[in-house]
Parts: structure tokens; C-alpha cells; sequence
């Protein structure tokens, strides 16, 4: 039951005599006026939702003798529905009532109706209004209203500072508090000077000096170096503020590495400080010489892995993961004595594990994919027999149900989700690898086989990224192999992409952070730790921060923020002062994944 529905029946009987009498016109003492419109009412049923009556009714304000009160700026209908609400407590709030109702409830204290124009004003956020709900929040003080908008503020900052029509009148020190937040949900540094440009552009005449104020609160030497000295430090208002110099000066000695003595960590220096980042990619078990419970996050902003192992894990190999609703499944494997047809969930903000339904079969070598809030297990292996059975979980219901097999068997597959359809590719049918793919339509129920792959591969990775289905690595049968290619629904057609820096199979693949990221598995002579990251849209790989432990045959997904997400992040002190017109000239190595995107990016 909802606190709000309690409140009413809570409330009952007692108080629809009260309402009865006051609509009756019977035993009240007290009159409001609004508007010239009079409203009968009894003083101790308005004390009871508002301080603000208490004080007018029950102190040395008023003539006790008093009977008619004036509210001057509310409307009749308003002052009738916070009426109604001191002896219903219900009320109806709507797009076109909720202001006045907010602003007559903040200043009649009736704190339940500040409380639900708060809740309903939450449900309305979008990229068009939170900047005028944030406003509206520090106005009248409703805390929660204004963690609720800030907080969308810093998660869609770039789609907010490129089209909300409220953007450019963020005052000066709003501005600021956003872009210096460790939790602004931003990939590249680009986006957040060019809002400043935007913001400063709609009242030049005022704003134009304040670019020394926010210039320091954008990581620039995150920035590409190129895009840094061409845009930021060509920059007409950057080079003719004179405050700004010896900022430009601390970012060039932190891009070109002109370390001091005594060099500080990325996250001591407001210039470089990585922010925290939208989603965490958890590698989850996996083998090295055994079957391990070994579970790693990796923050992509610091470009940092995380061992957030607590010991309650069980040992898995050969399994899947998956992320749906906030909460972490694992699908099945070998726990390091048998195939298992084990569940388990894992919720991230409790870091608790729980033992959900387990699946019909017990098998390994697994591939799971979402789509429509189903979960969809397909193939693997019992014993040494290749599976091409799909079983497809509810979690709502905790259910299992067998659907339509796939038409090959496949061990070592992969699968992916794309556009609500499913697509798994290679594996192994226990005579050979195969580059036969297939795709599966919830709509129909049906597995059809599309174009085969350019190379047979089990053990490879397959993702969903860009709008096409990427098939990575994996083993041709022989060896491993550094080969990628994509899949273009439209076209059914594969083509070859560039390849990674190393041949691996039997390894982790993630989409985070706009990039696609490979882990771990096996380069066919040992079990490796390495980390590559893809970026389509400049189509080259580079290396990113090595896993904590070398491991191969674990699964990953990727998890969205949630109130406990920074346990899974790089652990960051207080963020330092910023100061902007006088940034410590310190020097130090850059974080390993912004200067190898350097390298590799710029080069």
C-alpha cells in the first residue's frame, strides 16, 4: 500500500465526519478568503497538516476573537484543494495545478502536498524541464525534487546542454556546480566546454569574463591534445582572458607529461581528474588452472579494474551473464566439480547473491542474450555432447520455459541482442568449428540461419555495437585468431573490421562507455589479462588497463549506475579545490587509457 493511501485510511472515519460538518457549514470557527471567495473550515483540522496554522491560530499573532483570515496570491481553487486535503489528505496534482498547488503549499507549510507536487514533478523529468524543475526545487526548498533533477542533469548533460531551450539560463553557480561533479556523465571533455561556449553565448556582454571561472572545471587534459590546442586554447575568449593563461599553461604540462618532483595522482589534479563513470563492467568467475569466484569491475573514466570479490561467489567456469532490471544472473557452467543448471542473482546495491530457478538442463559453454525482459539461454554443452536447446527465463515469475531449438548445435557460441532480435554466431557442433550464425525473432518464435561468418570461430565474443553484430576472435579450430567482423542486418552481409592487437579466445566482451571492450581469455599459449578496447567511430583498437588476475572462460556484463556504484569505481579521494586563477603547477603521467588513446587516436 502506498504511503499516501495509508495516510487516507488512516485518516477514516473520524475525519469524513469532519468533512461532512464543514461542507455542512456546521461547528466550524474559522473562515478563509481567496480571491474574495469565503471557505468554512474548523482550526484544529487545519493545525493538524500546517505549522503555518498552527502559528496563525494558536499564538499571539491573531485576535483569538478572529474568524475571517485573508490569503492574498492564492486562488479560490487552490486554497479549495489544500482545504480539501487537510481533511481528506488526498488531492489531485496535474501538469496544469501543480505549480500554484507548489506554491501555496510552501508557504501554508502543508508539507504532505509540497511532498506530492515533489513525487509528481519527479515523474515528469525530462530533458525539456529539468532545468526549470531544478529551479523550481531551490526555490521552494524541496530537496528531493532537486536531487532528482540534478542528478538527470549530470547523467544526460550532453543531450541537456544541446537541446533543452532552459540550458543557457542556469545561473553562473549552477553552471558550475554541474560541470566540476566527479558524476557528470560525460565521455570526452569536448562536450562540457562546448556548453560553456553555448551558455556564455546567450548574454555575452555578462558572462564573457566568467570563462575563467568555469575553464578550470573542465578536465581538459582528458581532451584530446589536438582538439585542445585547435579549439580550446585558439579560443578568442580563452587566449583573451588573461586568468586563463596560466590554466592553458597547466593543461599543456600535463598532456606532454613535463612531470615535477613530486607528482601528484590524476585524482589530486582538478585538470585531470577522471570522472566517475555511467556504467561498470563486471567480469564475473572464470578459470585459471581452476575454476575461481574471482569477480572484477572495471571503471572505464579511470580506465581501472576493481576486485570486489567477498567470498560469498561461487566458483564458475563456462557460464553466462547477464544484467536485467538492476540486478546481475548467472546462467549455469562447471562450478569445478560438475555441470550445473544453477541460477543465481546478484544485486548490486546489496552485493548479495540469491539462488533463483534453476534451468531444465544442467550444461556449460553456455550463450545468453535479453530481449523484452526475457532472459534467453541457448546451447552448450552436456558432458561432451553440443546442445541446441533454448530455454528462456521470466524473471518476474521466476519461470523456465523450453522454446524452439536452434537449428544447429553450438558449444563456445556467442550471442548478442539486436533491435529485440537475437543473434547468435560459431561455436562448435562437436565435429568442428562452424561460422554458421542464426537469428532468433520473439515475434514469431522462430530461429532462422543468416550468412555465415567469414571465418569458423568458437570461443570469440560476439556484441551488439552500432547498429551492427560484431564478431570477435575465437579460435578457427587451429588456433587463435585476431580477426573481427561485422554483421549488417540490413544488408545480411559480413564484412571484415579492423583486428585486434592480439589473437584471444575464450574471453570477455563488453559494450561500455560507447566502446567495445575485450578481456582476458586465452592467447593460445597462456591465459592473459589483457584488456583492448575498439572505437568505431575512429576504427582502431587500443590497449586499455590490464585485469587484475589472467582468466578465461568468465562472463561480463555491464551494469548501470545505482546508489552504490562507487564501491565498483576507482577509488577517488575528496575532490581538491579548484581554483581559476591559480591551478597548482604540478606535473604528472597521465592516466594510462587517456595516453593511449593519445597515441593511437591523434597519431
Amino acid at each position: 500500500m502506498m504511503a499516501h493511501d495509508m495516510e487516507r485510511v488512516l485518516m477514516s472515519p473520524a475525519f469524513e465526519v469532519f468533512n461532512k460538518l464543514r461542507l455542512a457549514g456546521q461547528l466550524c470557527d474559522v473562515v478563509l478568503i481567496a480571491d474574495g471567495v469565503k471557505f468554512n473550515a474548523h482550526r484544529v483540522i487545519l493545525c493538524g497538516c500546517s505549522s503555518y496554522f498552527q502559528a496563525l491560530f494558536a499564538t499571539g499573532w491573531s485576535d483569538s476573537g478572529k474568524r475571517e483570515y485573508q490569503l492574498p496570491g492564492i486562488s479560490p481553487e487552490t486554497l479549495r484543494q489544500v482545504i480539501e486535503y487537510a481533511y481528506t489528505y488526498s488531492v489531485v496534482i496535474t501538469a496544469d495545478n501543480v505549480e500554484n498547488l507548489l506554491v501555496a503549499a510552501d508557504y501554508l507549510s502543508v508539507l504532505g502536498i509540497v511532498q506530492r507536487c515533489s513525487d509528481f514533478l519527479h515523474e515528469q523529468l525530462c530533458l525539456n524541464n529539468c532545468i526549470g524543475l531544478l529551479k523550481i526545487a531551490d526555490v521552494y526548498c524541496v530537496n528531493k525534487l532537486h536531487q532528482s533533477a540534478f542528478n538527470f542533469i549530470l547523467k544526460n548533460f550532453k543531450e541537456v546542454a544541446i537541446s533543452s531551450n532552459e540550458f543557457p539560463e542556469l545561473s553562473l553557480e549552477q553552471l558550475s556546480d554541474i560541470i566540476e561533479q566527479d558524476e557528470l556523465n560525460v565521455r570526452e571533455e569536448d562536450v562540457v566546454f562546448e556548453a560553456i561556449l553555448r551558455w556564455i553565448e546567450h548574454e555575452p556582454a555578462t558572462r564573457e569574463a566568467h570563462i575563467s571561472v568555469l575553464l578550470p572545471k573542465i578536465r581538459m587534459a582528458r581532451m584530446d591534445p589536438e582538439y585542445f590546442m585547435k579549439i580550446v586554447k585558439a579560443n578568442d575568449l580563452v587566449k583573451g582572458n588573461a586568468a586563463c593563461r596560466p590554466i592553458i599553461s597547466d593543461v599543456l604540462k600535463m598532456i606532454y607529461d613535463l612531470d615535477d618532483e613530486s607528482p601528484r595522482s590524476d585524482f589530486e589534479r582538478p585538470l585531470i581528474r577522471p570522472r566517475l563513470p555511467a556504467d561498470i563492467l563486471l567480469a564475473i568467475g572464470g578459470w585459471n588452472f581452476r575454476t575461481t569466484n574471482w569477480t572484477e569491475a572495471y571503471d572505464t573514466r579511470a580506465d581501472h579494474w576493481v576486485d570486489i570479490t567477498q567470498g560469498q561467489e561461487t566458483r564458475q567456469s563456462g557460464h553466462g551473464s547477464v544484467c536485467l532490471n538492476g540486478f546481475v544472473y548467472c546462467f549455469g557452467g562447471y562450478d569445478g566439480h560438475n555441470f550445473t543448471d544453477a541460477v543465481r542473482r546478484f544485486d548490486p546495491v546489496a552485493r548479495t547473491w540469491q539462488h533463483m530457478a534453476p534451468m531444465h538442463w544442467r550444461r556449460c559453454s553456455v550463450s545468453v542474450a535479453v530481449s523484452n525482459g526475457f532472459i534467453y539461454v541457448m546451447g552448450g554443452r552436456l558432458g561432451v555432447s553440443p546442445l541446441n536447446i533454448v530455454e528462456r527465463y521470466d524473471p518476474n515469475a521466476n519461470e523456465w520455459t523450453i522454446i524452439q531449438p536452434m537449428n544447429e548445435e553450438r558449444q563456445d557460441a556467442s550471442a548478442t541482442t539486436l533491435n529485440g532480435k537475437i543473434y547468435i554466431c560459431g561455436g562448435s557442433n562437436g565435429a568442428q568449428t562452424t561460422s554458421t550464425a542464426e537469428c532468433y525473432d520473439p515475434l514469431t518464435g522462430e530461429w532462422t540461419l543468416i550468412a555465415p561468418m567469414r571465418t569458423c570461430r568458437r570461443g570469440l565474443g560476439v556484441a551488439a555495437y552500432q547498429g551492427n553484430i560484431y564478431a570477435v576472435g575465437g579460435t578457427n579450430g587451429v588456433h587463435a585468431v585476431r580477426s573481427m567482423e561485422a554483421y549488417d542486418p540490413a544488408t545480411n552481409q559480413w564484412h571484415a573490421a579492423p583486428p585486434m592487437r592480439q589473437q584471444r579466445s575464450y574471453f570477455g566482451i563488453a559494450v561500455v562507455d560507447g566502446l567495445l571492450f575485450v578481456m582476458g581469455g586465452s592467447d593460445g599459449f597462456e591465459v592473459t589479462a589483457k584488456v583492448e578496447c575498439y572505437d568505431a567511430e575512429k576504427g582502431s583498437w587500443y590497449r586499455a588497463q590490464d585485469m587484475i588476475t589472467p582468466k578465461r572462460n568468465f562472463s561480463c556484463c555491464t551494469v548501470p549506475a545505482h546508489p552504490r556504484f562507487v564501491q565498483y569505481a576507482a577509488p577517488r579521494p575528496p575532490a581538491p579545490i579548484c581554483l581559476p586563477d591559480a591551478v597548482v603547477h604540478q606535473g604528472a603521467q597521465v592516466s594510462a587509457i587517456r595516453k593511449k588513446s593519445t597515441q593511437e587516436f591523434v597519431s
